[in-house]
This record gives C-alpha cells, structure tokens and sequence, in this order.
C-alpha cells in the first residue's frame, strides 16, 4: 500500500493531526475487537502529542481503559531516567490519562539488555492480538532521527537484519550503547504505522529515504513497509523542504 505523506505547518500541526488520527483509529479497534493497542515512541517530537492528548481537549476522547500501551524502542536505562522513553510518557501523558496499570507495559531498561528484549517479546506475543502468526499491533508510532534511523533501528546495526525476532537488543557502536528495539517484521506487521518527523535537521534525511535509492542499511526508515496496514508520513514543513513532490 503506497504511504501517505502529510505535510504540515509545524510541530503543533503535527500533533494536533497526529492526536486527531489516534482518537479515530482507538475508536474504530474498540469497536472491532474492543481494545486498542500501540506502541509509542520516544525523542523530542512525540512530546507535543502526549501533551496534547493528556489536555482537557483530547483526553476523554480515548477509552483509556480499553487501550494496551507498549514502546517501539527503549534506552537502557531505569524507568525514572531522564533519558527513558517510558519517563517522557509517562509524565506527559500515562499519568494524566485513567487508564490502568495493568495496561502499561514498559520495556525493563534497567536489566540485561538481552534479558530485556526477550522478556518484552514474550509479553507482546502474550499481549496483542495474532494476524498471520505474527502480532499486530493497531498503531505503532515512530519517529526518524537525521541519520535516517527509526525506532532504535541504527545504520549499519544487526538488528536490521533481523527476521524472526520481534524485540532485540541492538549494540549502537555511535552512542557506544544498547537500544532494545521492535525489528522490522514486528513494525510491518502493524495494521498502522505513524512516522511523525519535524525540524530542518530531518530534511535531507527524509528526502533520502521517501525518495532517495533503497539502501535500508544505511537509511533504516526505508525499512517501515507495512505488509498489509497503512503508513502514515506526518511531517512539518521544515523537514519537507527538500521533498520534490509534497
């Protein structure tokens, strides 16, 4: 299925979309199946969005008590780490919202990375509904940093290689750390995948990887091509720039 491309003004446009798409696809899985799966991600750009959906405006717009929240990716490091995923969540959005404890499934980025990354494959293979042996998640959300990496899926890792796990420990030789990250058959296996990239230092990344030559060793994002979902490119003009058809 081809991508959808969505340019818009800013950041806030970004989320403001982003926020409005999510309300709309949580609705429409609860009323199939009467549950609502996703795995957010982290970075700058999602902040914007929690927020947004945690306001007065968006947050009784979502039966929270329906939804199963995981992560894309994680850092290793404790849950009350400033540079945890799940922290920015948390505080931003999970903490504000009624939905139960029970429901939130953090990676433990404080373990073994090896250790970690099994574990949270087994709790999504316990956890979120099977299409075609494989889980699929309602939406995953995702962002792309300027080396075109997504997830915590970095140029040039094993991990982009992978083809039958679903959560790996992935060594980053340019941050000298480990990322526990959703593999490529994982993310394409979504019904929904939602990349949201703002800011100019996006800009010849994005135009390399939504038009550039294939080469997802090097422009990880170019991996994302879901088997049979929809593929959603929300971007701010200022990481559009380059883009020749936009």
């Amino acid at each position: 299925m081809k991508p959808e491309i969505v340019v818009l003004a800013d950041l806030s446009a970004v989320a403001i979309e982003a926020a409005d798409r999510i309300v709309r696809l949580a609705h429409e899985s609860i009323a199939a199946q009467g549950r609502f799966t996703i795995a957010l991600s982290g970075g700058s750009t999602p902040r914007a969005l929690y927020t947004l959906l945690a306001s007065e405006e968006y947050r009784d717009r979502i039966e929270w008590d329906r939804a199963l929240v995981f992560w894309s990716d994680e850092r290793c490091v404790p849950s009350d780490d400033a540079d945890s995923n799940y922290r920015l969540a948390h505080e931003t959005l999970l903490s504000k919202v009624p939905i139960p404890s029970g429901s939130v499934h953090r990676v433990m980025g404080e373990a073994d990375p090896e250790h970690a990354a099994m574990l949270y494959e087994q709790i999504i293979r316990r956890e979120v509904p099977v299409r075609d042996s494989i889980p699929a998640f309602d939406l995953i959300l995702l962002g792309m940093g300027p080396d075109g990496h997504t997830a915590s899926l970095f140029p040039g890792t094993a991990a982009l290689h992978e083809k039958h796990r679903l959560v790996v420990a992935s060594f980053v030789p340019k941050l000298n750390a480990h990322r526990i990250t959703f593999t490529a058959p994982l993310v394409n296996a979504a019904a929904n995948v939602m990349v949201l990239v703002a800011g100019s230092d996006k800009a010849d990344a994005l135009r390399a990887v939504l038009e550039g030559e294939f080469k997802p060793d090097v422009l990880p994002a170019q991996m994302v091509r879901p088997e049979s979902g929809q593929l959603m490119w929300l971007v701010d003009r200022a990481a559009a720039v380059h883009l020749r058809h936009r």
